[in-house]
């Protein structure tokens, strides 16, 4: 401030003064402001005022000039502070003998215009001084700080400001559930981060007394109507547009569309749209990132729900957690321990309740409406098809020329209705082609009846079926299948278990039942009319625990005739287990398994029965060990597979 008053002070003087003469202010004195200290000076120092106009008529050298204290604007010379006996030269040219006084029409005003009055322009100066004070104060004042323009969010977080978008971030991320939220949901406690849930179980009382509704009075529950839903928005190509360039913002990759080596096999240009490549393996991640953009700030920060294991439920808790929405997963008991680590390191809450998927999915909504959090369920929104509509949209611009593109479906046939409705409004004479389990017909039998079938009586595999089982078809996807549809089949389980071991050999990649659906078709032969045609098929899914991959792909090789199991009768002779091992190696024939039983109801007297699992190259080498083997052994049974 020192600084403001001697640029200010020193912008008042004379101009004909020197710079030398003017005085400084140090920062050790005491702050006063700039106009006091300019009235001080000017009232200190004495005026010389010629009681004439004229230069001849001034009194000679002994005739001083007396001082006189009023204001007069006649030959008032500029007041300068006194130190000492230092004057300026002006001063001592003008009081030097016979030098005549100063001349009004020397001196320079600050501000011509504003007239010579040196009160108003010390009031203007002060006036231009508050001003530009109250100017720097609001600029400091309603400027953000760094802290508040960066947020609350760690340096090392996703949403930092140097961090890089990529397909999700490495290792385990905290859990974003503030631990006063956590007493809603019981016996847990919140340690470092993590989540310690303790074993409890629920007998049925208590379990009816939860899933009950609120107790309400019964002239409430008389008053009260049933809220009127909302209209369904029907999708558009438009939105399909405005969800393609919201994830290109977004941390969801574009997936390749690759040629497939199968195509020399089954005659045709395969091309395998890999959704598998997502950060949880999953084509459900493009419709739930658009579902929770869609969400309002307040839900947002409330925080969401789901139950049950599935794809929908991977590809919420992980975009929650990038979106820092607060995100809790109600899983069954019987859960793998693989399946809530990984939801965990996803940044998820995950509590177990229930036995079944549907105690489960009760509880979640009971939660949400006792705690205002919101249910998530996968549903035929228009803002979820719509992401999943992008598939078609990529598909489009990535394989040019398309025949047909085949779509896997299961329950809610979301990802069919979607990237039909794109690839019918950019070219309508592409077909699309609907495959669904023969187990789980679902589309299928509503198209054969008309409308959406509720509920399908049947008893499918439901360890392999599981993501395809837990919803229901609706209206809307219904009626979008219905009119851009082409054609829907089905595929029998052996077919689906071909597919994924043809993965594994041909793409080196490792897909669950629903993502094998669309080349079990081809497999099985049900597509004929696609002989020598361009074709594309979306590999939807690729979540399925190791064990069950293990057990998928035993299967699938004892359906593709390359694992039998045989039994032959052996003498108990010296050698003759010797020469069965012996002939297996000349037909070059891998032995996975073999079992010596010399006392067993099956075997002859004096004969041991020996049973052996073999594993071979194709059909080729099949026909010829079963042939040496015939000859060789009149007693051979070759087991069923």
């Amino acid at each position: 401030m020192n600084f403001a008053a001697q640029f200010f002070a020193n912008f008042a003087t004379d101009g004909s003064q020197p710079q030398e003469t003017r005085r400084g202010f140090s920062d050790s004195e005491e702050y006063d402001p700039f106009w006091q200290r300019w009235e001080t000076v000017r009232n200190s120092e004495p005026r010389r005022v010629c009681p004439t106009p004229n230069a001849s008529q001034c009194p000679a050298e002994s005739e001083r000039c007396e001082d006189e204290p009023d204001e007069s604007r006649h030959h008032v010379a500029t007041p300068v502070p006194s130190s000492g006996d230092s004057q300026s030269p002006s001063r001592k040219a003008s009081e030097a003998p016979g030098s005549s006084p100063v001349d009004p029409a020397e001196t320079l005003p600050l501000f011509p215009h504003l007239g010579e009055n040196p009160t108003f322009l010390s009031l203007f100066q002060a006036l231009v001084y508050i001003f530009l004070r109250l100017f720097l104060s609001f600029i400091l004042l309603f400027l953000p700080r760094a802290e508040q323009r960066l947020g609350s969010r760690p340096a090392g977080g996703p949403c930092a400001k140097d961090a890089r978008l990529a397909n999700g971030p490495a290792g385990r991320r905290s859990t974003l559930i503030c631990p006063e939220r956590l007493k809603d949901f019981g016996a847990e406690e919140y340690l470092n981060g993590d989540v310690k849930v303790f074993e409890t179980s629920v007998s049925e009382p208590a379990e009816v007394q939860l899933m009950s509704p609120p107790k309400a009075s019964a002239k409430k529950s008389a008053e009260s109507k049933p809220a009127p839903q909302a209209a369904l928005e029907h999708l558009r190509f438009e939105d399909i547009s405005a969800a393609a360039f919201r994830l290109q913002q977004s941390s969801v990759q574009r997936t390749p569309c690759t040629y497939s080596r199968l195509s020399k096999q089954y005659g045709m240009e395969i091309y395998l749209k890999k959704e598998l490549l997502h950060y949880t393996g999953s084509v459900r991640e493009r419709g739930v990132l658009c579902l929770l953009s869609s969400l309002t700030q307040d839900q947002q920060r409330k925080g969401v729900i789901v139950a049950t294991d599935c794809n929908f439920s991977m590809a919420v808790a992980h975009h929650a957690a990038e979106m820092r929405i607060p995100v809790f997963v109600i899983m069954p008991a019987h859960s793998s321990p693989p399946r809530l680590r990984m939801y965990r390191d996803y940044g998820a809450m995950v509590i177990s309740y229930g036995s079944a998927a549907r105690d489960s999915s009760t509880h979640a909504r009971h939660l949400a409406k006792e705690n205002g959090y919101l249910c998530l369920e996968e549903d035929e929104s228009a803002v979820y098809l719509a992401g999943l509509g992008t598939v078609g949209l990529e598909i489009y611009d990535q394989v040019p020329a398309l025949d047909a593109v085949i779509v896997p479906t299961g329950g809610s046939c979301a990802v069919l209705a979607g990237a039909a409705l794109a690839i019918k409004h950019l070219n309508p004479r592409t077909a699309v082609i609907g495959v669904e389990p023969e187990e789980f017909p679902l589309l299928l039998q509503s198209l054969k009846t008309g409308s959406p079938i509720s509920d399908l009586h049947c008893n499918p595999n439901k360890k392999l079926y599981r993501d395809l089982l837990d919803h229901s078809l609706g209206t809307h996807t219904f009626e979008l299948a219905k009119t851009l549809v082409d054609k829907v089949i089905s595929v029998r389980e052996s077919d689906a278990l071909l597919a994924m071991l043809r993965f594994q050999e041909f793409e080196r990649s490792s897909v669950d039942t629903e993502g094998a659906l669309g080349v079990a078709a081809i497999l099985a032969g049900q597509l004929p009319e696609l002989k020598g045609k361009r074709v594309a098929v979306v590999v939807s899914s690729a979540n399925m625990e190791l064990d069950l991959v293990l057990q998928c792909v035993e299967r699938a090789l004892v359906l593709d005739d390359r694992v039998f199991r045989f039994t032959v009768q052996l003498t108990d002779w010296p050698g003759d287990m010797t020469k069965l091992l012996d002939l297996l190696t000349r037909e070059d024939v891998r032995l996975l398994d073999v079992c010596h039983r010399r006392y067993s109801a099956k075997a002859e007297l004096f004969k041991a029965q020996v049973e052996c699992v073999v594993e071979m190259r194709d059909k080729s080498q099949n026909s010829q060990l079963r042939r040496t083997l015939s000859e060789r052994y009149p007693s051979l049974r070759w087991l069923e597979r």
